[in-house]
């Protein structure tokens, strides 16, 4: 497998395209001065097999609901997607409405199926999404496409994100070369069970709509799952496939080797777009990967990682570089999952070294300036041995900033 540049373009016969078109008015209003993209398209250019995983919250964004029922009556088939900043086009009243124009005035524009369209939203909620920009953009989107324009969509889905999130690998399938490359938005409003953030992915590998859902379903689980920035789940969150067979493979129908190459593949661009997501958390200086192993099931140790992770108080602890491993343990202690923690081991590790700080469930002594020397680093892992069984598992969080309040305490205004 290697790493390859493009994003969403990455993959044969997609084509991609953003504009700014003003759905949120800046409060400089000067024509001169350049605005960040707030729209983008993408396209292939034959009809794909799609899949989808969802928000889990009970409020779901208008989009969610038109794309699901796109995705249905078009027997999981699509040929496009669009996606807006700025407005999630959540909780109003017009909401479906709005998204539906969205779709057709795609399909319009390319002469498709308006089921064949997804369409995603992210921004504030509960504003009106204004429908004439977009009525303006899509035929300037639609004109513009080309096969190397991935950046200028990964920039226009961003919102809080201080960079853009791509990632692309190259495999074989049958001796036939294979790509798979998404994007992703997010910084904040992140939080397990899916599908956390807007994340789009391409492929022209031939798979079968079944077996695009099941690796989906399965990669998100140990991915996108195992991501935690704040602890609020959006009401917008999906993630979208699409696979349109241009790189001849024989198609993969059987949950066979091919099918496993697949889903590394899928895998390595999933979770790569996970750890970027975490290390641009809103106001976040440090990446946190906890690293949980030793566990009797996958399932334990998803969820002792993902308990670490989402503690409030140790993402302030390493924002603080103190290695109060305490926190560590009382989030492994509440953790709904069953072992015994007097056989736990945790150590904390970076760039500068590792120091034990826990074992057999107690602590241990250890140099605290060692300790600040391994935490003033900006990726810190938290490694856990349950040291009961052969089980392991990743999440992935950052720290809890100053900023991070700044940034939430006026975003809407």
């Amino acid at each position: 497998m290697k790493i390859i540049e493009g994003g969403i373009c990455a993959a044969k016969g997609f084509k991609a395209n953003g504009t700014y078109c003003g759905i949120k008015r800046p409060a400089n209003d000067n024509p001169s001065i350049k605005h960040k993209n707030d729209i983008c398209l993408y396209v292939s250019d034959v009809v794909c097999n799609a899949a989808a995983v969802y928000t889990q919250n009970k409020v779901k964004g208008a989009p969610i609901t038109v794309t699901k029922a796109n995705l249905e009556k078009s027997g999981n088939k699509a040929i496009a997607v669009i996606a807006n900043s700025k407005n999630a086009n959540t909780c109003n009243a017009d909401g479906v409405e709005k998204a539906d124009k969205m779709c057709q005035l795609v399909a319009d524009e390319l002469n498709i199926p308006k089921e064949q369209v997804i369409v995603a939203s992210t921004g504030v909620i509960g504003q009106i999404l204004p429908i004439e920009p977009i009525e303006q953009a899509v035929p300037v989107l639609a004109k513009g496409l080309c096969y190397n324009k991935n950046l200028e969509a990964a920039t226009a889905i961003m919102t809080t994100d201080t960079v853009k999130k791509e990632y692309a690998v190259e495999f074989e399938i049958g001796g036939a070369v294979c790509h798979l490359g998404g994007m992703a938005k997010g910084s904040g409003m992140i939080h397990p069970n899916m599908a956390t953030t807007l994340n789009f992915i391409t492929t022209d590998c031939a798979i079968s709509s079944e077996l695009l859902q099941k690796a989906l379903s399965e990669i998100t689980k140990v991915t996108y799952n195992c991501l935690s920035i704040d602890g609020d789940t959006s009401t917008n969150d999906m993630v979208c496939i699409l696979a349109n067979g241009l790189a001849n493979n024989e198609e993969i129908s059987q949950e066979n080797e091919s099918y496993e190459t697949f889903k590394s593949a899928l895998y390595e661009v999933m979770a790569n777009l996970t750890r970027m997501l975490a290390k641009d958390g809103e106001g976040a200086t440090k990446l946190l990967e906890c690293i949980c192993s030793g566990a009797p099931d996958k399932d334990t140790a998803i969820t002792v990682a993902k308990s670490v992770i989402c503690s409030s108080l140790f993402k302030s602890a390493m924002f603080g570089e103190d290695a109060n491993w305490g926190r560590v343990l009382c989030a492994i202690g509440y953790a709904d999952a069953e072992f015994d923690i007097d056989k736990v081991d945790v150590d904390l590790k970076s760039d500068k070294g590792i120091i034990t700080v826990c074992k057999n469930g107690s602590g241990v002594e250890f140099s605290e300036e060692k300790a600040a020397e391994v935490l003033s680093s900006d990726e810190i892992y938290i490694l856990i041995n349950l040291n009961q069984g052969d089980c392991d598992a990743t999440a992935w969080g950052c720290d809890l900033t100053y900023d991070y309040v700044k940034i939430n305490g006026d975003y809407r205004t």
